[in-house]
């Protein structure tokens, strides 16, 4: 593996490794904080559940760290690989991950944890690869509209063809099911799509097939319309449907202004489910507070937008794929931010998607640190090609 950097004479040289002085410090640090808060706040908030079931009260945050130890590398591994390789990759990695997301069907091979089969089997780890299978669609999509640009803008057919892959994964998503994944795959793609250059009729046309789609399966789902029923009225059944949900609105609400203090948290005590992965948020705001609930929601923004920035500039130095790339990382890693988030605070039914970078799981740490990497890749070739640039530009 070789890194590419720009020689004092303009030409382009080829060298081992990335330095980490040549990296976007605001994008290292925005998800390095992220990425720390979360293991503070799986220590607390799975504190008694892991003394219960497992009598050690550091169960998950050992596994939590061991899973951020491995992200890290995995980021790190995801920095020294040339954009260039991951477009030669982005359709073995496509056709792998839907391979696995049919096998995680096939019984046997996948774990069925509270009524869903989304964990593939890998000895004694559970892998989640609907995680995967978003990462490696928004690098399929971004080398495919680079490819098939022309035909993304003019035809139908190229503009049809890569939503037929899109649409197989997610009816893969949706017979797991997980409805989360597959909202959040789906807006992705659409998104490259439209940056692409999908003309806007034909664009407005899909957005609301697909809107109308997504609509009809929630209210054709016995188990979804009872979390919809749930979302618009968790007090009406607050001891059975509404018990998340009004478990998590208190323990936001117990927050106030400066929270409870760190691993003061009475809600963690058994009363919300699952408060170290799914419903983290809700904790980290009852200890934290509205002013601690804040801070991290900056912290996302500074994020998302640190990715749109490299996005654009990725554009604006002709490398398509390279903003493409970035484009669908931001939106993916904002639209899952904004949903869980949203799901604690009851602004949205329950959708099963874990906070990036924060939450407990293996799958869900790995893949955004995978996220982070590309994105720190992306910014790193950017900013040797803009060097080479001026440095033309300052010869003439």
């Amino acid at each position: 593996m070789t890194a590419v950097a720009a020689s004092a004479n303009g030409r382009t040289t080829q060298r081992w490794l990335v330095r980490p002085d040549e990296l976007d410090p605001v994008l290292l640090v925005s998800a390095g904080v992220l990425l720390a808060l979360g293991l503070v706040m799986v220590a607390s908030a799975s504190i008694t559940v892991a003394a219960r079931e497992f009598g050690d009260p550091w169960h998950f945050l050992v596994k939590q760290a061991v899973f951020a130890g491995a992200g890290l590398v995995t980021a790190w591994v995801m920095v020294q690989l040339p954009l260039a390789r991951w477009q030669q990759l982005a359709r073995p990695l496509l056709v792998l991950s839907l391979v696995l997301l049919a096998l995680v069907l096939v019984p046997g091979f996948g774990r069925t944890v509270n009524g869903s089969t989304r964990w593939l089997e890998l000895g004694a780890i559970g892998f989640q690869v609907s995680e995967a299978a978003k990462l490696a669609m928004i690098v399929y999509l971004s080398d495919f509209v680079v490819r098939r640009s022309t035909a993304v803008q003019s035809s139908w057919g190229g503009f049809l063809s890569p939503l037929a892959l899109v649409a197989l994964a997610a009816v893969l998503l949706l017979l797991e099911p997980d409805f989360g994944a597959a909202v959040v795959l789906v807006a992705c793609a659409l998104t490259i799509l439209f940056l692409g250059g999908v003309p806007l009729a034909r664009f407005a046309l899909l957005v609301g097939t697909a809107t109308a789609g997504l609509v009809a399966l929630a209210f054709s789902s016995p188990y979804r319309m009872e979390r919809i029923s749930a979302f618009l009225d968790p007090w009406a059944d607050p001891f059975n449907s509404g018990f998340q949900l009004t478990q998590s609105l208190i323990a936001i609400g117990s927050g106030a202004w400066t929270g409870v203090g760190l691993g003061a948290s009475v809600q963690k005590l058994f009363y919300l489910p699952e408060a170290h992965t799914d419903f983290l948020f809700a904790i980290f705001a009852e200890e934290m507070g509205l002013l601690g609930v804040l801070a991290v929601i900056v912290l996302y923004f500074v994020l998302v937008g640190r990715a749109f920035d490299i996005a654009g500039r990725a554009h604006r130095a002709s490398m398509a794929f390279a903003g493409y790339l970035a484009s669908g990382l931001g939106v993916w890693i904002a639209l899952q931010a904004f949903i869980n988030i949203g799901v604690n605070m009851g602004l949205l039914p329950t959708k099963g998607l874990t906070l990036p970078l924060m939450s407990y799981g293996g799958s869900s740490t790995l893949t955004m640190c995978a996220a982070i990497g590309l994105l720190l890749r992306v910014q790193y070739e950017v900013a040797a090609v803009q060097r080479q640039a001026k440095r033309r530009g300052g010869k003439r």
